[in-house]
């Protein structure tokens, strides 16, 4: 497929199974308005990732990278009664857009963001107990994530669900010979899971 067909399937998608959402829509807009990274996951990705926090029936979800809380909203919507979500960033700027959007979609009360680099501040979710989450989303820089890997190993239970985001890289993850930081970043959890 072209990267044509492929973007014209994901507007499909989008328009079919996304409806305009004020909410979401206010928080790509705030966040392109603060100049935040445009690497928000997809209207269809995000809706995916909030059915699939509903079916795992996620009560504690952790996210490793807020950017401007986009996936942080699909997701702490899917959050059954009394759940909560944690989410870290290690960007000030983009902490303070994230607050403003989660707050703006009523989600202030379930949603928890931890400003820091996730390599510290994950150490100190372990040694507070918190833990295992139900479900865990990796969106980070992606040369850490085989740490971020292990980490969400540590902080999950056996039935947790654990997903990594853009660790395919265009298909270069199958290159052993890439030099490029984020390819390496997702080629150990390739390996992991063929264990």
């Amino acid at each position: 497929m072209t990267q044509e067909q492929w973007t014209a399937v994901d507007r499909y998608l989008t328009d079919l199974l996304v409806p305009p959402d004020p909410a979401l829509d206010a928080a790509l807009q705030a966040s392109a308005a603060a100049g935040l990274p445009p690497h928000n996951v997809a209207p269809n990705q995000g809706k995916l990732l909030m059915l699939l926090a509903r079916v795992q029936g996620a009560r504690t979800i952790l996210e490793i990278g807020t950017l401007g809380g986009y996936s942080t909203i699909w997701l702490a919507r899917a959050l059954t009664a009394g759940g909560h979500l944690i989410t870290l960033e290690a960007e000030p700027r983009h902490a303070e857009v994230a607050r403003a959007n989660i707050a703006r979609a009523g989600l202030a009360e379930v949603v928890e963001l931890r400003l820091g680099r996730a390599l510290d501040t994950l150490p100190q979710l372990a040694a507070e107990g918190l833990g295992p989450f139900d479900l865990i989303f990796i969106d980070a820089d992606k040369p850490s994530n085989p740490d971020y890997f292990a980490w969400a190993l540590k902080l999950s239970r056996c039935g947790s669900l654990i997903i990594a985001d853009n660790v395919v890289r265009d298909g270069a993850v199958a290159d052993a010979e890439s030099l490029d930081p984020s390819v390496q970043g997702g080629a150990p959890l390739q390996r992991a899971r063929r264990r």
